[in-house]
Order: structure tokens, then sequence, then C-alpha cells
């Protein structure tokens, strides 16, 4: 095997409800993984506040967030993971703002240990805002090197309970076309490893600071 193993996949539920309809997107897209060998961690994030980030840079020396909860679990076992799924409910036409904190301070202090998993959102609405609210959750992933999956049409599912969720039988469609891409991905990812393909070198990071 050379020392390399099948990365798994983190599944992150913003939903306040813990059984609700993100949860039910993001389970039909675990069987998916299930169901091609590929290991999925579902982690939600409960009800409590949701520290946001405060721009204190202590992460920069230590890699861990000042706050202890569960971003620097997952800092932890990070590089256990090869794709990153953030799902959430539509609020205004955005994601929670419990997930967006909790991914604020995830990829500032995962830094560039992101560089090169693969990157989902899934969004769940009652009627609209799903896109505004993909758009958001997906900028995480592109400013971070990350490879951003895509499916047969954007990670959505409609409806306003569960049951509703089960019954829109396009969007759990997509959510198993997500998981089914999502894996390849990462068996191919895997397979170039084995066979020697070196990640990508990046040239040193140039920041401009548009001033005067």
């Amino acid at each position: 095997m050379g020392g390399f193993h099948m990365k798994k996949a983190l599944l992150i539920n913003g939903s306040p409800h813990r059984e609700g309809c993100t949860f039910t997107a993001l389970a039909e897209l675990q069987k998916a993984l299930d169901g091609a060998g590929v290991a999925g961690d579902l982690l939600w994030l409960g009800t409590k506040p949701m520290q946001d980030c405060t721009s204190c840079g202590r992460c920069e020396a230590t890699g861990l967030c000042v706050f202890g909860d569960q971003v620097n679990e997952v800092l932890d076992q990070l590089d256990d993971y090869g794709a990153i799924v953030a799902g959430s409910p539509v609020y205004y036409s955005g994601a929670t703002g419990r997930l967006c904190s909790f991914l604020d301070r995830l990829f500032y202090a995962g830094g560039d240990r992101m560089a090169g998993k693969l990157g989902a959102a899934v969004v769940s609405c009652r009627r609209g805002g799903s896109t505004a609210s993909f758009e958001r959750l997906n900028q995480y992933f592109l400013i971070s090197n990350m490879f951003v999956v895509g499916s047969q049409y954007w990670n959505q599912v409609h409806g306003f309970t569960p049951d509703d969720v089960r019954q829109d039988a396009e969007g759990l469609q997509t959510m198993r076309t997500l998981g089914v891409n999502m894996a390849w991905m990462l068996r191919s990812i895997e397979a170039g490893q084995k066979a020697g393909i070196p990640a990508p070198a990046y040239e040193e990071h140039v920041w401009t600071h548009f001033i005067g």
C-alpha cells in the first residue's frame, strides 16, 4: 500500500436541527459515499452559541484556534480528511451564522493544510435563496487551493420538513451523484499518490494591499 490510505470525508451539519432537512440531505450523501467505500464522518455543530473569529492571530503560531471547541477537534483530525462538506439551511439567502463562524475559524487556523482537499457545499431551503447560500459556502474552498466537487445540479434540496426533502427525488439524486463524484475523485487522488504524482508546488504567496 506504500503507506497510503483512503481519506475520509467530513460532513458538517450547520443546522440547529440535528436531524432536520440539512441532515436528510447529508445522510443521503453519506450513504452514497459509504456505498463507494469512502467513510464519511457527520459533525453536527449543535445549538450552543458559536464563537466567531476575533482575528487575534494566535493560530498562526499554534495551528489551533484560541477557542477550544469543535474547531480544534476538527483541526486535530484534519489530515485524516480528504474532503470537507459544508451543509446548511438557508437563512435570508445565506448560510447559518453558526456555520460561517465555525468555518471562518477552521479555515483561518487550518491555513495551507486545506490545500489539495475536496470541498462541497450542500444547502437546504423551503423555496428560494439556495444558490446565494451555495456560493457563499464555496468561497471557503475556492480561496484555499481546494477542488470543488460538482454534481448533476447545484447541491440543494427543497422542503420545509425532512419528510418533504425525502420526496425531493431530484435533490436526493443530486446528493447521491455528489457522493459518487467525490468518492471517484478521492480514489483518483489516492491512485495518483501511489503512482508518484506529486501534489502541486506553489509559489510563495504574494500579498498585495491596495493602499495609497
